[in-house]
């Protein structure tokens, strides 16, 4: 009896320091790939609170935005679209510090994400007004000769579409979801909700708008100089450590196998269907397991 009492308590005293190493890897393998992806912070814990939460725990937005390697992806493949609009491009080219600050704007970006889907509805309705305050500096004259305002209504809808659109496939096809048609619609008018508060005056708020806007929006979009600079830094890159290069690489690949055929074509981006289904998703699919399991928090057998 004692024997077996003894065994068990090494048995559970094993499993204690399995648990722990465990954890501790996990936390320094996803802390350090976060970092290398340009997400140095954790996010601040979700608004659990219906009556305070800015979206429901419950939500569309919620269950699509929580998780991370979809939602990464699907950030680079909006960053690749947005370029094709020659006065959001302008835009960021005159007052976006990108080259100098590419962390950092992605940072920014995923922080707002993450408190208008995640928080309560006073600290997302304070980064609307942060984001609001921004946009107001933000104007100019494109090289083209026309003046350009990030509040304009009509680039607060090319950016939303962009975001929305990107965010859904990224989630389709890397996502742990099974999205259902009426889901992805439900999505797109959740977050409608957002870019009404920024300013914006119609976005589309089904798949079938959406897919009509991008048709109606195409004559107006251009592959300017500017774009082509900002795709080529986003594809090169800022990191050298060969782990934080092959983490970019799979990501951006990811991200432009997610465009539209137009915009891959319009983004001077060459893409082959076959070679993407071979060797791009595979490799992006074990990289988001991995991703995820990173940062599970490990559940001690027994």
């Amino acid at each position: 009896m004692e024997l077996k009492t003894s065994i068990e308590t090494a048995r559970q005293h094993g499993e204690r320091l399995t648990s722990s190493a465990i954890s501790n890897l996990q936390s320094n393998l996803y802390q350090g790939l976060r970092k290398s992806i340009g997400l140095p912070t954790d996010p601040p814990p979700p608004c659990m609170d219906e009556a305070d939460a800015y979206f429901s725990p419950n939500s569309i937005v919620r269950q699509v935005h929580s998780d991370l390697p979809s939602m990464v992806i699907g950030g680079f493949a909006s960053l690749l679209l947005q370029m094709l609009h020659p006065l959001a491009m302008a835009g960021v080219a005159q007052h976006s510090r990108y080259r100098q600050d590419p962390l950092g704007r992605m940072e920014r970006t995923a922080f707002f994400i993450g408190v208008t889907s995640f928080g309560s509805r006073s600290d997302a309705e304070s980064a609307i007004a942060t984001v609001k305050a921004v946009h107001a500096r933000v104007n100019g004259v494109s090289p083209d000769g026309r003046p350009y305002s990030a509040n304009d209504p009509d680039l607060l809808t090319w950016v939303h579409a962009a975001e929305v659109s990107s965010f859904l496939a990224g989630a389709e096809r890397y996502g742990t979801l099974a999205l259902h048609d009426s889901d992805k619609d439900h999505y797109l008018l959740e977050m409608s909700r957002i870019a009404y508060s920024l300013g914006a005056e119609w976005v589309p708020t089904t798949r079938q708008e959406l897919a009509d806007y991008f048709v109606a929006i195409q004559p107006e979009l251009e592959f300017t100089e500017e774009a082509r600079q900002a795709r080529n830094f986003v594809l090169r890159g800022v990191r050298r450590l060969p782990h934080e290069l092959a983490a970019h690489i799979t990501l951006v690949s990811a991200a432009q196998a997610l465009l539209p055929k137009w915009a891959q074509r319009q983004l001077r981006i060459p893409r082959l269907e076959v070679l993407d289904r071979v060797t791009v998703e595979p490799v992006a699919e074990r990289f988001s397991a991995a991703l995820r399991w990173m940062s599970m928090d490990p559940q001690p057998s027994g």
